[in-house]
């Protein structure tokens, strides 16, 4: 697998990378899948990762349920029947990199032993007008993404 250079430290999960670590993950490792633990409304609304160019498909599995935010129970099973290789790395994305570090984290716990956080998600932070998609992230790197 390539090198991702990510620093583990003292972290709960294998580590963080950057989008563009993340495609290139996918892409060299057949195994490897994204989920998207962001929700239903944000899919629907801000668009999703397209992989199609990697032969895969982006994975959703809200890690909270929209509207009320509350911890979705079907998490871990969900990810189980995406993933029965428990060797095997998962990449999580949420909106800017918070809600994926807890997914990585529960997987984790749960057997996963190569889980990565997405660093700045897939819309990245808010730029000095409040408004994101133009700071770091999936989108601001350019890769391939879909919209309703």
């Amino acid at each position: 697998m390539t090198n991702v250079g990510t620093n583990t430290g003292n972290k709960q999960y294998a580590g963080d990378v950057t989008a563009k670590q993340a495609w290139q993950i996918l892409e060299e490792n057949k195994a490897a899948i994204l989920v998207d633990v962001r929700t239903t409304a944000e899919w629907a609304y801000v668009g999703l990762p397209d992989l199609s160019k990697l032969g895969k498909t982006c994975h959703l599995v809200s890690w909270v349920q929209f509207p009320d935010m509350s911890p979705n129970p079907n998490f871990l099973p969900a990810l189980k029947s995406l993933q029965g290789d428990s060797s095997a790395p998962v990449l999580f994305l949420c909106r800017s990199g918070v809600r994926s570090i807890a997914a990585a984290i529960a997987a984790t716990n749960a057997g996963y032993e190569n889980c990565y956080n997405i660093l700045e998600g897939f819309e990245g932070d808010a730029d000095v007008t409040r408004h994101r998609g133009n700071v770091g992230g999936w989108k601001v790197e350019n890769l391939d993404w879909v919209q309703n």
